[in-house]
């Protein structure tokens, strides 16, 4: 089981609350400092390793810039949503990040609050509340990237590429 208290956000969070524009051509460290600088300003000084953020419909939408990576650099354990845009996904997939949609999410938890996940069975509990929800489950092939840290760590790990 993983645990993690919650940050709530709300439907349709793009890429670029997530990753503002400027940081793009910065350093990994300095966009993790930028994640949600525009809507949530001091947000990354208050998040915690293991952290989870709790979000709305259509989480992640816009562009294909490393916004999950710096999710993950920020120290969010995992995310919840609604639902979840396919590329930001796949960036999830690929950097790391275990990100999952759960039907109800948004409405079960307050920011806060300590969300529980079991990928056994993958189901969320709100430890404050006792409500369970259940959670779309992520391919086991997927999943195995996402606990790997990501395609490259994985892909290194195996001898396919030169760890960096």
């Amino acid at each position: 089981m993983i645990s993690g208290k919650t940050w709530c956000f709300g439907d349709n969070i793009n890429t670029d609350l997530i990753l503002p524009g400027p940081y793009l051509y910065r350093t990994q460290e300095e966009q993790a400092r930028a994640v949600f600088q525009a809507n949530r300003p001091g947000w990354v000084d208050q998040v915690a390793p293991g952290d989870a953020v709790i979000g709305g419909f259509n989480f992640g939408m816009g562009s294909s810039r490393p916004a999950a990576r710096s999710l993950r650099l920020c120290g969010v354990g995992f995310l919840l949503a609604e639902t979840i845009n396919g590329l930001f996904f796949r960036n999830s997939v690929n950097y790391g990040l275990l990100a999952c949609e759960c039907p109800g999410v948004a409405a079960a938890f307050a920011e806060g609050d300590v969300a529980e996940l079991s990928i056994a069975d993958w189901r969320v509990r709100n430890a404050r509340t006792g409500a369970m929800l259940a959670v779309t489950p992520v391919p086991s092939q997927l999943l195995a990237i996402m606990q790997g840290g990501g395609i490259y760590p994985l892909m290194a790990a195996k001898g396919l590429i030169a760890s960096a």
